[in-house]
């Protein structure tokens, strides 16, 4: 990652520079090693940054898996990280890995350590790291953290999986309309125009679509383009997702899904949480911000109805949190006294869900959007070729 910094030097200047770093502790590092007070500092933004950040994600569960590995073989903490910083090709991720090694050495906790980088691990592991410190199991905590990233990847891999073939659709439709709309329908706008005569509607609105492109081609050329570099400059700001989002859980079927879908995400969360020794209300809390704003005010009030004393599975029936399985699945697991479990079967038994209800939806999705694509095809081809049926028809 690159971050741009306004320092102040040791005779009194101010200066601005750029430099790579694996995260802002870094950079301050760098920049206070050459002598530099700094006075800002940011992320670069740039788009050439995005697309280099996306590229070089630290990859967290390869990570954990390796650790995992060297961790059962007998290696402790340190000996395990400083061999994979040895084996690391990666600039950035190595930076990180040795930033890591000389927090552990200054006597930090992995947790401690883990927390000066969020952009590469995210809240919910280094609280699992925390709970694992103090029990001892940082083996169970990190192999129950790859396993419920595996379970979330293995979700998010069948949804989009199950888009794949209608967006080829729709951009194979899509190319095709834009071919005939473009280029086959001017060419037979200008043999009809060539014939004279009294032509059909079919034929003048042919004509008149001819002419539009022939005369203003370059400037509807370039406001396709400007469009569509709108289009998705807009889809990936977050106040449209935001509300689409929002639109999206007003359609009583796909909102239904959707839910399902963010509850699936949050019992599991919720139940490895529980299972590495977290309290219930610290780990409701530490998960609030994985649900989306349809439900974030409604877990604030069941988390409030916990602190008041009332049990977990009341709590969540009240605002609507749980659908009958999962009520009767929560109560099991008080009775029990294992609530994390429970809550990752209720957890795999959404995802079953959504797998069935995907499965049916794109069964259904599929054919209905390849009808409308051959329809509007159609219609061109006919419009087309309407004319000359009206022509042929008047001659005989």
């Amino acid at each position: 990652m690159r971050f741009d910094i306004k320092a102040l030097q040791d005779e009194g200047g101010v200066i601005a520079l750029s430099l790579d770093a694996a995260s802002e502790i870094d950079a301050r590092h760098q920049a206070e090693s050459q002598g530099l007070t700094i006075l800002a500092i940011r992320q670069k933004l740039a788009l050439s940054g995005l697309f280099a950040r996306r590229n070089g994600r630290f990859p967290l569960v390869l990570f954990s898996q390796e650790l995992l590995a060297l961790l059962d073989a007998g290696l402790n903490l340190v000996e395990a990280i400083e061999t994979l910083a040895e084996k690391e090709q990666r600039t950035d991720t190595r930076k990180l890995l040795d930033q890591l090694i000389h927090s552990l050495y200054e006597g930090q906790t992995f947790s401690v350590a883990l927390q000066q980088f969020p952009e590469a691990f995210p809240p919910l592991y280094v609280s699992t790291v925390r709970a694992s410190e103090k029990t001892g199991g940082l083996s169970e905590a990190i192999t129950r953290y790859v396993a419920y990233q595996s379970q979330l990847d293995v979700v998010r891999k069948k949804l989009v999986s199950a888009s794949i073939y209608p967006v080829i659709l729709m951009v194979v439709g899509g190319l095709v309309t834009l071919f005939l709309m473009v280029y086959v329908v001017p060419k037979f706008s200008s043999i009809y125009e060539d014939m004279g005569g009294d032509l059909p509607w079919m034929s003048q609105l042919l004509i008149s679509w001819g002419k539009l492109l022939e005369a203003h081609g370059s400037v509807m050329l370039a406001g396709a383009i400007i469009a569509v570099t709108l289009f998705f400059y807009g889809v990936t700001r977050t106040a449209t997702k935001r509300w689409v989002g929002e639109k999206l859980w007003q359609i009583p079927l796909i909102g239904e899904r959707m839910k399902i879908y963010q509850l699936a995400r949050f019992y599991r969360t919720v139940g490895m949480l529980l299972r590495g020794g977290i309290p219930v209300v610290t780990a409701l809390d530490m998960v609030s911000g994985l649900l989306a704003p349809a439900l974030h005010a409604s877990l604030q009030n069941a988390i409030a109805l916990v602190r008041e004393g009332r049990s977990l599975s009341a709590s969540m029936e009240t605002h609507a949190l749980t659908t009958p399985v999962s009520l009767r699945m929560l109560r099991v697991g008080e009775r029990t006294g294992d609530m994390g479990e429970m809550m990752e079967r209720i957890a795999a038994f959404y995802d079953e869900e959504m797998a069935r209800w995907v499965d049916w939806f794109t069964k259904l999705f599929e054919p209905l959007l390849m009808a409308v694509i051959g329809l509007i095809i159609g219609m061109i081809v006919v419009l087309m070729y309407m004319p000359i049926f009206e022509l042929a028809g008047s001659i005989q």
